[in-house]
This record gives structure tokens, sequence and C-alpha cells, in this order.
């Protein structure tokens, strides 16, 4: 498909460009070379600028020689040479009666703009906004030839585990957007996802912990908004990164812009091939009332290969100086496996061994998707804040997953699952400055989603496979969310700043089980007020509050309420009557810079209703690992307790409830040091407690959970301007009801050198270097004690080599530059007002 897309734009690049040389009478020709050392100047850009029409009408680009020919219709028109970190050179009023070289063009460095690019910034640094904390992500050592999700795991508050889930403060239940909106870059899997996109294609992280009403009021953990990369500059310019390690992984990713007159086409593609293997245990006392006790250990290892290719490409319109035009595509294909091995081990009360049986699960895995945007921006007047926005989106996603299960060697059972999920979100924001300090915002969002789950299971009996209508099923989950929302804010004597907001959903589900014919339909409707106020005492001294309302939907799986069996004693069954969880936040954050030392903190508190618990339990169901397949597992009598049987695991089942409430407070602050030019220190600490309160069934789920987590990062340059960088991560132990989560330690270790006058990296780094990042943890109930261990990824090595054309690796203008990881804020202290309502661009 991608060669009939890179087809299809070819002609459509041909076919414009005849048309434009079937109209041309007149050719401008010329060559463009540095006027410092005389060498000519590839893809530099030259643009042929009409005052009557009062737009760019044509343009192009130099060859390796500097040299340009532009077609041109005959007239009089304004010419312009650019390139990058170079002053612009216009010719103006030329008359152009027929074809004419315009000789050499001589390009002189921009010394003032070449302390103010940054392209590739040295360091990250950090905005504080009203809303907001905006991470220009630099280069982070730990992230070089890595993913999206090795960038997120190094940014302050925010956390990855060891299954690549992504916390805030410690909350998973995190909203996770590319450029403002939902997108196919993150798909359905948003952990598999996030690790197919090249960390390179990122500009910024978005960290909105007190999201203004412009914000969908999903995710009560708050959102994490991923800006990626796109040059602003005329002419060709990107980067290309290869990467490869152990255990085996190899790649190669690229960020290309070209922007000629009205024009700029980007695309973001990467390929990666990645293995990881993993392990895991689970040790599990069963409580047989006043019998002995049995033991059930279970040790699994796994070989995950993911395979995939993402490709995000674009045009930009620039239709005049105040309205633009841009539409693009996303398009995504995982082809990933993997091989899980489950050996299973009963014990009698005196360690003795009763029976042991082995369960071999090989899975295939195809994603794709497919999504296509359009948005329309428009400008009124010379203020570029009072502007009105339209967007549209389209999105389509399949995930088929195919696997037969043996037990012992033998054919067991053979799972299907096709998911197909269609998503379209419409959205049109408008803003309106009035005066210089106050703003006025509002707009409409809606967003329709249907998905398609159909999940089959056959055992294997008599030579063949048999549909086990107990568990396969079909259901079909609607959510439409349609939501109106608006927001003032104003700053009163460059002190204080605030920004009001409210913001109304409507919330449509319906639940078609087509399996059984049960169907169901929720609607609920809500009021989501939001409030964010800064006060700067100083350049170098603010503090911050927010206060916003959330809520939390529950996902398809949550609802579905047929079993999926996840290993041989465990499985997940969804819960069709949970309702969405609400939750009220307040957030107050202090900032100060003392020079080289900086100071970002944050108290904050959060109450939820109606929070989602996953608990434990036996079910009464029970595997059969040497079952006499001529019994149907539909048979009346199954699956009951019966001597006919010898070995019998009752099987445990996970599944998601309502609890009543949970209080959430916690404490973070980022401390950074900057003591010489080539030392940077800072560190990360994040401390909460949740309490929770509620009953389920009889059983009461009060839990006191205080847990923390700790993040310090220190590069140094050694000799030869080679940059090493340790980061150190450990998360704390923490507690519910029923589980209890030992703390995890781990430590990555990069060194990077620059080449090639500073056009090209080379970097080599280790993730886990004492391979300890291992989620332990130990559940407790009435009736059984589990005791487990599981390692998502192990140790890995990598080396990486980017390379750059038409950049430039700068350091921070050292007149502007005021924090960011060696200073927290920008250059307001307490938050820019310009872009108060944090939207995407």
């Amino acid at each position: 498909m991608n060669k009939y897309l890179f087809l299809a734009f070819s002609i459509f690049i041909s076919l414009f460009s005849q048309e434009s040389n079937a109209q041309a009478e007149a050719t401008v020709t010329g060559k463009v070379i540095d006027n410092d050392t005389g060498q000519p100047l590839e893809y530099a850009t030259v643009s042929i600028f009409s005052k009557q029409e009062n737009r760019t009408i044509t343009g192009g680009i130099t060859d390796l020689d500097g040299n340009f020919s532009v077609p041109v219709q005959p007239g009089t028109y304004d010419i312009k040479v650019e390139f990058i970190s170079f002053k612009t050179v216009t010719i103006p009023n030329k008359a152009i009666t027929g074809s004419e070289n315009l000789g050499t063009v001589r390009l002189a460095l921009d010394m003032e703009s070449l302390g103010e690019v940054q392209i590739i910034a040295e360091r990250t640094t950090v905005e504080l906004k009203l809303d907001k904390r905006i991470y220009n992500v630099g280069q982070d050592l730990t992230v070089r030839g890595g993913t999206v999700s090795d960038v997120l795991d190094n940014v302050p508050s925010v956390s990855v585990d060891v299954e690549g889930n992504v916390a805030l403060r410690g909350n998973q239940n995190v909203r996770i957007l590319i450029n403002g909106k939902p997108s196919g870059l993150v798909g359905l899997n948003s952990t598999d996802a996030l690790r197919q996109l090249p960390a390179d294609a990122i500009e910024r992280v978005e960290v909105i912990t007190s999201p203004s009403s412009r914000y969908d009021a999903e995710g009560t953990g708050g959102i994490l908004n991923i800006i990626l990369r796109r040059s602003k500059l005329q002419g060709f310019n990107g980067a290309v990164t290869v990467n490869a390690g152990t255990p085996t992984t190899y790649g190669i990713s690229g960020n290309i812009n070209y922007r000629t007159g009205n024009f700029n086409f980007f695309n973001t593609t990467s390929y990666n091939y990645r293995e990881n293997p993993g392990n895991g245990l689970s040790e599990r006392e069963t409580f047989n009332g006043n019998q002995p006790s049995t033991y059930f250990n279970e040790y699994r290892t796994s070989e995950r290969i993911n395979d995939g290719f993402t490709t995000n490409t674009g045009v930009e319109w620039y239709i005049n100086d105040s309205a633009s035009l841009t539409t693009s595509f996303v398009l995504r294909n995982n082809d990933n496996s993997s091989e899980a091995t489950n050996e299973t081990f009963q014990y009698d009360e005196n360690n003795n061994l009763i029976r042991q049986f082995t369960r071999f699960n090989p899975e295939s895995e195809d994603d794709k998707t497919f999504q296509y945007s359009v948005n329309f921006d428009k400008q009124f007047g010379d203020n570029s804040q009072h502007r009105l926005t339209f967007d549209f989106q389209y999105e389509n996603t399949e995930e088929d997953e195919f696997a037969v299960i043996l037990n012992d060697g033998n054919p067991s059972q053979r799972v299907q699952t096709l998911e197909d999920q269609n998503r379209i979100l419409l959205q049109t924001d408008y803003v309106l400055p009035i005066g210089e300090e106050s703003q006025f915002e509002a707009g409409y969002r809606g967003n329709f989603n249907v998905q398609d789950t159909d999940y089959s299971l056959e055992n294997y009996l008599n030579g063949d496979f048999v549909l086990n209508t107990n568990l396969s099923n079909n259901l079909i989950y609607t959510e439409h969310v349609n939501a109106i929302y608006t927001q003032f804010g104003s700053k009163i004597k460059d002190k204080f700043s605030y920004l009001l907001g409210l913001r109304l959903e409507e919330t449509r589900l319906t639940i078609d089980q087509a399996t059984t014919g049960d169907y169901e339909k929720k609607n609920y409707l809500g009021l989501f007020p939001t409030v964010n106020l800064s006060y700067a005492f100083t350049e170098d001294q603010s503090i911050t509050f927010g206060y916003n309302r959330r809520i939390s939907r529950p996902r398809s799986r949550f609802i579905n309420p047929f079993p999926s069996q996840t290993s041989p004693t465990t499985q997940f069954i969804g819960n069709p009557d949970i309702n969405p969880s609400f939750s009220n936040g307040v957030d107050l954050g202090y900032l100060h810079n003392f020079g080289k030392l900086s100071l970002n903190s944050s108290l904050y508190f959060q109450r939820a209703t109606d929070i989602f618990n996953f608990i434990q339990q036996g079910t009464g169901y029970y595997y059969f690992p040497t079952i006499d397949t001529t019994v149907s597992e539909n048979d009346p009598n199954y699956p009951t307790l019966s001597s006919q049987y010898d070995d019998e695991v009752e099987v445990l089942q996970n599944t998601p409830i309502n609890l009543a409430s949970q209080n959430r407070i916690g404490f973070e602050f980022t401390l950074t040091y900057r003591p010489t030019n080539k030392w940077n220190l800072n560190g990360n600490l994040n401390l909460f407690q949740a309490q929770t309160r509620g009953d389920y069934n009889g059983t009461n789920f009060d839990a006191d959970n205080l847990s923390w987590f700790a993040r310090i990062n220190n590069k140094i340059t050694l000799p030869g301007n080679i940059d090493w960088q340790t980061r150190f991560f450990y998360r704390g132990p923490s507690e519910d009801a029923q589980n209890k989560r030992q703390g995890m330690f781990s430590v990555d270790l990069a060194f990077s050198k620059d080449l090639f006058n500073d056009n090209a990296s080379i970097a080599f780094n280790v993730s886990d270097l004492f391979n300890s990042r291992k989620s332990m943890s130990e559940t407790t109930t009435p009736t059984f004690y589990t005791y487990s261990e599981n390692q998502w990824r192990q140790r890995s090595f990598n080396i990486s080599f980017t390379y750059r054309f038409n950049q430039q690796k700068m350091q921070q203008n050292r007149n502007r530059r005021r924090g960011g990881m060696e200073g927290q804020g920008g250059p307001d202290g307490g938050g820019e007002f310009d872009d108060m309502g944090g939207g995407f661009e």
C-alpha cells in the first residue's frame, strides 16, 4: 500500500510541475553560495512573491551545486532567497519579461538567528503555563535511538512500568494525546504504539495535571500531550536515525520537512524490529478449609516480537498570511508474535510434587491503523491569538489475534480475537482576545466511537476443535460524547493570571452483546468546571493553583461479561454494570529559581467516587490439564467438581468493580543543579497516599496505600566532548486491600558523541543496567495467597547513529534561557499568558 501511496504522490508532484511549466513563459535562474566560504548551498529556497495577488505564486530549491531554475509568468515580483541560519536576501520589484539569470546570490550567516534557532536543543527546557508544564525535549541521552515510551519515562511526574503502562503521579488513568487530539499513532494499545514512534519525532511533551476546559474531561490522572516535531523553515531538512541492539533489535526512523512557497510537506516514518524476552512466576497457596492447603507454582517464560512500521505524512498549505489548511494521514502496521510457556507444579502440604503440566501459547497479532485528518486555521487581523479552527479526523483500527494452545504438547484450545474500531472526531474552537490582557474562548468537540470485538474459543475434542459457546462472544460497544465548553482568562499587572472554564459533556453508551442478545444503553450528563490561577512574586518566584473535575469512562474490555483466559489458572472478565468514575482535584504549585539551583514543587489532592478497582477471586471453575477429551466443556455438569477428574486446578478471576471512593494526596518536587557547563544534575520525587474505602459482596476493601517514586539524572561532559548520563529510578512499595507490591530499582546508562561538525551523533545506552526492573507482589484473600514476579523486558544494549541535514545543533540562547532542566519556568516566571487555553498546535 505504501508503494501505491508513494506512486500517487509522485504523480501529483509531476502533474503539478507540468502544469506550472505549461503556464510559464519565462525562467528565473541563478546560483546561491555561502558568502564566507564560497561553497554552494544545497536546498536553499527561492520564492517569488506577487504584490498584486498578495501571495507567493511559485518557488523552488537549489540543487547540489547551488543552482536553481524557477518557471514564472512575466510580471513584477519580489524574489526571496532563504536558507536556514543565513540572512534572507530579497530582490524587490524585479520585472520579469523573459528568461533571466540573477547571477550569484551570496547569503551571509545570521549570527542572531544562530543563537535563537533551537532545531536540536542541547538540554531539555521547561515552560510553566497556567494549566500545564511544557518539556521541550532536548538531548536526553537515554532516549537516543529510543521510542516515545522511553521519552515519557524521563519526564518528571511521569513513570512507565515494566509492562509499558504510563502513569502520571502514580495514576495510570492518563489521557495520551498527539498534537492535542486522539491519534492513530497511539492506537488501541497505547503501550505498544508508543514503543513504535521514534523519540526523535518529539518536539515537546506537555504535562497537564490541571487541564483547562478546552480539553476532554476524560482521564482522572490528567493528560499527556505529545507534540511532534515539524519544521517551519524554508527548504529541505530533517534527520535520520538507525539503531541496533541486544536482545535483538534494529530499526530506522526519519523526520523530513520540505517547505517551498506556501506549502510544507512533512513526514515521520519508522520501522522497528524488537525481540523482548520476559519471564515471571506465581506461587500460590490455596486454603481448603479444614483440609490441608495445596500449593501451585507457575513459571512463565515469554518471547515477544514486535515488527512494526509507522508513517505520518501530511501537507500544510498556507493559503494566505491569515489562513492555513493541514491534511495528513497515519498508517501503522504491526505484525507481532509471542510465545509464552507456563509450567505449573502442584504440591501437597509436605511440599511433595503431586503433578505437573505445561501450557504453550504461541500467538500472532496483526494490527493495522489508518487515520485521516484535516485542520483549518483562520486568524483574524494582525492578532495571531484571534482565531477560528476546525478539525475533522477519521480513524480505523483493526487488531486480530490468533493462538493455538498446547497442554503437555497436545492441542488444547484455539483462540481468535477480531477487533475493529472506527473513530470520528469533530471539533471547532474560537479564541477572541479582549484588549491586551484578556481572552475568551469557546468550542465544541464530538467523539464518535464504535468498537466490534469478536472472540471465539475452541476446545480440542475427539480430534477436532469444537466451539465453546460458553466463552465465545461478540461485543459491539458504541460510545458517543458531545461536549461544549467556554473559558475566560486575564492577566492583571503582569503579576496575577487566571483562567476560568466550564465544560458540558453528554455521554451515550450502547452495549450490544450480540452472542446473548443482551442490549443495554447508558446515558449521563456532566458539568466539569476548571480554575487555574498564577501569581508571580518575581521573575524567579511564583505560585500556581488549579482545580478541575474529571471523568473516567470504562473501556469496552471492562464491560464485556465473557471471560478471557490469560494463563492456565487465571482469567479476566468484564463487568457490564460498571459505571464511570468522577473526581475532583486541586493542585498547588511553587516555582523558585536560585541561579544554579531551581525548585519546582506541587501539593495535590484528588477525591474520586465509584473508582475502578480490580479484585481477584475464586470462580468455582476448574482447569483440567489431563481432562478426558471426549467430555465437552458444554456439558451441563461442567464446570463442577467431580471425582472423575484427577487434576483440578481452580481458576482465579480478575474483574473490575466500582468501589465507593478514594482520596489521593501527594507532594512532588523537582530539583535542578548545574554547577558548571559540563555538569547537570536533576532529581524528581513524588510521594503520594491513596485512601480507599468500599465494600463488595460483603468483603471490605478499605486500604491505605503510601507509595513514592524518585528519579535522578546525572549528566557529565567528559574529555573529548563525550557526554555521559546516568539515570537512577526507584519506585517505592505500595499496598491495597488485596495486594502488596514491592519496591523496584533500576539504572540506565548512556554515552554520546557528536560527529561531522555536529551534523551527526552516535550514542550507546544500556537500559536496566542491573536487570532489576521486575514487578513483585503478594495477593492475600480468605481463600488463597499468591506471590508473583513479572519481568516484562530484560536488560538491553543499544547503539544508534543520527545524521541531520540542513539542521543546526545549537546551544540555548543564553540571554533568553531561564531554566528548564537547568532552571524551571519561562521568562515570565509565573507562567506566560499567551496560549492560556493550552490548545494544541
